[in-house]
């Protein structure tokens, strides 16, 4: 330390004035990273049961309830369904937002809202089997487990498939998850009751509109990257009748190797 003073006091004044700058550089940049540290510490802190329940009542009365879904079974579920347990741990804070989500694999878990909505078409009941396409991180397949007797779902991307697997076999008894192609749907399990559809094609896939019932119902973003419509199609006389929701952006729905439909 008596070496560096030392060395100080033989610089010139503009040396010293040039040593003071680099310093209190130096020094902003350390409180800089120390404050964004305690901030990123702050948001990603776990927060406590009543804290996530607290959000979840909020998200619904304000993001879900406010906008227009009526159906009282679904405003349960959307309230029961613990939506920070199907995202990454690192974001679990953001999981009552506004807003979609990353997942990883450059997936994404649909803002909450869309999610109330396309469920709310189907009209869900306790008898109905229901085949969704594109389990993601397994909430939208929660959801419909609150609602449904029996929940068929299938994701493409094995890592995910297997993480939602886990969670959702943790929690409910009668989702089944299959990792595959879900262009090609659940054959083996057919006829569904309604399909929701969680990725979207260019047009509707012909193997899922032959595997609903008479008079079922599928919801599907249709459309290629920035021209999408969610579309709520109604089984009739083995032809399918289409009623445009809104505009919407989906992941698009690929094959095995990547491949947009």
């Amino acid at each position: 330390m008596t070496n560096i003073l030392s060395m100080i006091a033989r610089l010139h004044v503009g040396e010293k004035i040039m040593m003071k700058k680099i310093f209190l550089c130096i020094l902003m940049v350390l409180c800089g990273l120390l404050v964004f540290s305690l901030a990123s510490s702050c948001c990603a802190r776990t927060l406590s049961e009543n804290e996530y329940l607290s959000l979840r009542k909020k998200m619904v009365d304000e993001q879900i309830e406010a906008r227009g879904i009526k159906d009282k079974n679904v405003l349960e579920a959307m309230r029961k369904v613990e939506r920070h347990r199907f995202v990454p741990k690192d974001i679990c804070h953001l999981a009552y937002g506004d807003h979609p989500l990353p997942i990883g694999e450059g997936q994404t878990i649909s803002q909450p809202y869309i999610v109330a909505l396309m469920t709310e078409v189907i009209r869900p009941n306790r008898s109905m089997r229901v085949l969704e396409i594109g389990t993601g991180s397994g909430y939208q397949a929660a959801v419909l487990a609150e609602l449904c007797d029996d929940v068929y779902t299938i994701e493409i991307i094995e890592k995910l498939g297997i993480q939602a697997q886990k969670i959702l076999s943790e929690l409910y008894k009668n989702v089944h998850v299959k990792i595959g192609d879900g262009y090609k749907g659940w054959p083996e399990a057919a006829p569904f009751d309604a399909i929701i559809v969680t990725c979207a094609p260019a047009s509707v896939p012909q193997p899922l509109a032959d595997q609903l019932k008479e008079e079922g119902k599928m919801v599907i973003p249709v459309g290629k990257a920035g021209v999408q419509h969610l579309v709520i199609l109604t089984k009739t006389k083995g032809r399918l009748i289409a009623r445009e929701i809104l505009p919407v952006r989906f992941v698009p729905m690929v094959n095995s190797k990547g491949e947009k439909y």
